[in-house]
């Protein structure tokens, strides 16, 4: 059972009897969702398709960013432009992923933030996963 603690400073508690809404999105390494909580119970949101789990996966054309299934389906044919499981990247300097093999190609010009270098330009894997989220927050707004 689900149970939120809500935190409030002296004289500015909400109505505790006002309808609220709690939305949580999970930025996971290989598929990433949202969920909402509706009638006391956690639940997931499906996107127009019916699915609930999106693939973290994004890629980067001339002309768009592609997240989701569809970027995933062309994973093996773009894969410099294709991007998997960035969220593994953060937290590594430049250096530090230009010695890994993670197929990609690292921009090591900022050694504190590392980018991979895609047609799109070079991009931070923060900005790789912000683009994860934004379907995700739509899902979310379209839903409730």
């Amino acid at each position: 059972m689900s149970r939120f603690l809500q935190i409030a400073e002296p004289g500015e508690t909400r109505d505790p009897h006002q309808h609220r809404l709690v939305v949580g999105i999970d930025l996971g390494t290989t598929h990433s969702l949202v969920a909402a909580v509706r009638s006391g119970e956690p639940d997931t949101l499906p996107d127009s398709a019916g699915l609930h789990l999106l693939p973290s996966v994004v890629r980067y054309t001339a002309q768009d960013i592609i997240v989701g299934q569809a970027a995933r389906a062309v994973a093996v044919e773009d894969p410099l432009n294709t991007i998997v499981s960035a969220k593994r990247l953060i937290g590594h300097t430049a250096a530090q992923l230009a010695q890994q093999a993670t197929g990609y190609q690292i921009d090591t010009q900022d050694a504190a933030m590392p980018k991979l270098n895609t047609i799109a330009g070079a991009i931070s894997p923060v900005a790789i996963c912000a683009e994860i989220l934004k379907p995700l927050v739509a899902r979310a707004e379209q839903t409730l």
